[in-house]
């Protein structure tokens, strides 16, 4: 048996009607969610509140006083003494100009106070000259050796067991005799001070020159303390 379908029974012809049927209840639901409104239960206090009449309250403006400073004190008065001293009074501190006649063939002596000036040069000290200065015909080592067997080793020192070297910065004068006697580097005071002394003691030196003139020359020598 074959089935016959039915035009009227279709409903697919009427699927586009539907459709829009559904569209316009959904937008009327839509719409009539946004225009429903609530109206909220008013506070009781909000009310009675609302009721009463605001009273406010008016505040002075207050202003601080400014302190008016005192005015300043009125500057001193001077004073001022007027002598009054009569014509008969005679004045004795007088200044009395004497007149006198000058010609073309007066002299006039003038004072004039020379002041002299008193200048030092200071010498001028070499390191190196022509002809250097030598103690008994040699040189400086000559006089290093000459301090080193006539150094006196201080007692202190040698309990102590200090030794070192001493380096001494002495003069020789124009005269030949050693001047100045300085420590550069020292060891301990009392080898310093040995070192000095046996420096001093010294016999003099023949004098350095330059261009044929005795002058001042600076000499340097170490001088060693050791414990045998």
């Amino acid at each position: 048996m074959e089935l016959k379908k039915s035009k009227k029974a279709n409903l697919e012809n009427k699927r586009a009607l539907f459709m829009e049927v559904g569209f316009v209840v959904a937008l009327g639901l839509v719409l009539l969610a946004f225009e429903w409104t609530s109206n909220p239960s008013r506070a009781e206090g909000f009310d009675e509140q609302s009721g009463s009449e605001m009273v406010q309250e008016s505040i002075p403006v207050t202003r601080q006083q400014q302190k008016k400073e005192p005015p300043p004190p009125p500057p001193p008065k001077s004073t001022e003494v007027i002598n009054i001293v009569d014509n008969d009074v005679e004045i004795q501190d007088e200044l009395r100009l004497e007149e006198t006649e000058a010609d073309q063939d007066t002299r006039v002596e003038i004072d004039a106070f020379v002041v002299e000036e008193e200048e030092e040069e200071e010498e001028h000290v070499f390191v190196v000259v022509e002809d250097m200065p030598s103690f008994r015909g040699k040189g400086l080592d000559a006089f290093a050796r000459y301090v080193q067997e006539n150094l006196v080793y201080p007692f202190i020192a040698q309990e102590n067991g200090i030794e070192g070297t001493v380096y001494l910065r002495f003069i020789v004068d124009k005269d030949g005799s050693v001047r100045d006697v300085q420590v550069l580097r020292g060891v301990d005071p009392s080898l310093d001070k040995a070192a000095i002394e046996a420096v001093k003691k010294a016999p003099e030196w023949e004098p350095g020159k330059q261009r044929g003139k005795p002058v001042r020359v600076a000499c340097t020598i170490p001088i060693s303390f050791s414990l045998e």
